[in-house]
């Protein structure tokens, strides 16, 4: 296996053929685990207890994935119960939204393109490769789309290290700030824009932060300076790279897979979808944001869009909006 610690950090490094190889990045609910789960009551299970806390070290220190499998409760109740179960022995959730939601239901909304209320998670379109502004963000699906909708990841890192072997030129462009506009739905934040690198390791651990449609909106926006011909082919190019076969995987998440990624060393994406025309018979994941507890320290330049950035802090989420 080519994969080895890299000169930023203990994250492994990872291509598509690599990726479900190692230790500890999937793991089947055995039915023991699977009944003490769907128990009412708290629980303090040692296989439990175990299997997560390697899950949360995966996370932090080595591939930054971990996909469970093979529980679906019935009903809704019981599914966002037994979520919640598993993602508070990874971290704490945070805020998604102005009204302080810490569960988001990932759901085609067939909203109008204009509607303010539009971001990727509600439509049924594809997305860029990306990151969260999280330390960890965590998918339950509930059902698929008829057709499409498959997840795509990348190890950042390795997209790194290919651009630092093909064109470091467009690397380093990277590591520059780019300038962001603020999210439509972000009302917390009292500034229009800020200005974060793509790229920002710090003290030894990587960092990777791509939100490539605020990137473009602060490119369109009279606030903001026009994106130079060499940061639309730097982000171009980091997008390609994440897109060779030979880099990312690419597969369905299946009904009762929950797949948790570190948004630093992990990017994420979404094909294009098929929905039902019947609103509870559509595609609908769960999403969570998490603050970890063993989460790296973070350069302050990114206290615009984290707020904290030491190890461990609770961070990141949208805030309340202004009132």
């Amino acid at each position: 296996m080519q994969s080895n610690q890299n000169k930023f950090n203990d994250n492994v490094v990872w291509r598509a053929d690599e990726l479900w190889r190692h230790q500890f990045t999937r793991h089947p609910w055995s039915d023991d685990q699977i009944a003490e789960l769907t128990l009412k009551s708290a629980y303090g299970s040692t296989t439990v207890s175990h299997i997560l806390q390697q899950a949360a070290q995966q996370l932090e220190s080595g591939c930054g994935v971990f996909l469970a499998s093979g529980l679906l409760p019935d009903t809704l109740e019981e599914q966002l119960a037994v979520f919640e179960k598993v993602y508070r022995q990874i971290g704490t959730p945070i805020s998604q939204s102005t009204n302080g939601e810490r569960l988001f239901k990932v759901q085609n909304e067939a909203l109008s393109e204009h509607d303010a209320r539009v971001r990727g998670p509600n439509t049924r379109r594809a997305l860029s490769f990306h990151s969260d502004r999280c330390d960890v963000i965590g998918f339950f699906c509930i059902r698929q789309a008829i057709y499409g909708g498959e997840n795509l990841l990348v190890s950042s890192i390795a997209v790194h290290e290919t651009m630092q072997e093909e064109r470091p030129d467009l690397l380093a462009e990277l590591y520059r700030p780019y300038y962001w506009k603020r999210h439509t739905i972000d009302q917390g934040n009292q500034r229009p824009w800020y200005q974060l690198p793509v790229f920002a390791p710090y003290k030894g651990r990587f960092m990777a932060n791509i939100m490539r449609v605020l990137i473009l909106r602060a490119h369109q926006s009279d606030q903001c300076p026009d994106l130079t011909q060499s940061q639309l082919e730097a982000l171009d190019y980091l997008e390609a790279t994440a897109r060779r076969p030979d880099h990312h995987v690419r597969f369905h998440q299946k009904p009762g897979d929950m797949l948790f990624l570190n948004n630093y060393v992990v990017l994420h994406s979404r094909t294009e979808f098929n929905d039902s025309d019947d609103r509870d018979k559509r595609r609908l994941l769960l999403r969570v944001w998490l603050s970890t507890p063993n989460s790296r320290e973070l350069d302050p330049v990114f206290a615009p869009l984290y707020g904290a950035t030491g190890a461990g802090e609770l961070r990141g989420g949208i805030h309340p909006a202004i009132k």
